[in-house]
């Protein structure tokens, strides 16, 4: 990726992420032997979002999320997992575009080798924790700027056709269509399941 393409390339990144992340379905994110197409993505809003790491202010985790766009937000989550965030908007607004699922276009076997669970080449990058492992992100990764050994290439043109819905398993949306920030490509057998958040009982 030359200057001009990465300069093209932030300058779609610095806005809002519900505006991102559509624009990001087709796109192409290179990392370590492995390339996926991105076929379904979730926006966060940071602090005006419930559902977003950074609603309650900067904290030691969310840091990257605050700095300016196109570096990668990676994270662990339910102690076993690494998911990973494109960090968009504005510095200081902590907005990110979560990658949720893709198609794996380049470096099939390495991805196969690294998900030897995946039964199906379809699954390979199918949610996001699978998309990380297939890509090979680790949480050591977090804050790693996009145009060196990771990149994204966004696409020639703009999904034509795309759907939205409430973000899987997050809590703060409770299934609810007020936060319909899920972009994914309708029919492609990448996108993973949608889960709704179910509340945590108290135990008295």
């Amino acid at each position: 990726m030359n200057s001009r393409e990465h300069q093209a390339l932030l300058n779609i990144l610095t806005r809002p992420s519900t505006e991102v992340a559509p624009l990001l379905l087709g796109a192409v994110l290179h990392g370590r032997g492995v390339s996926v197409r991105l076929t379904e993505v979730e926006a966060y809003l940071g602090e005006l979002d419930p559902g977003s790491h950074a609603f309650r202010g900067p904290t030691k985790r969310t840091a990257v999320m605050y700095g300016p766009a196109g570096h990668l937000y990676v994270y662990f989550t339910y102690g076993m997992h690494v998911c990973a965030n494109i960090v968009c908007g504005a510095t200081g607004e902590a907005t990110a575009v979560l990658v949720r699922a893709g198609e794996v276009v380049t470096g099939l076997d390495v991805a196969r080798s690294r998900r030897v669970t995946s039964k199906m080449d379809a699954d390979l990058a199918r949610g996001p924790a699978r998309l990380c492992v297939a890509l090979g992100i680790t949480l050591g990764d977090d804050g790693v700027a996009l145009g060196g050994e990771f990149r994204l290439d966004l696409p020639q043109h703009p999904a034509a056709v795309f759907d939205t819905g409430p973000r899987t398993g997050v809590s703060g949306d409770g299934g609810s269509d007020a936060f319909p920030w899920r972009f994914w490509i309708p029919g492609d057998p990448t996108v993973s399941p949608y889960k709704k958040s179910v509340p945590k009982k108290r135990i008295s």
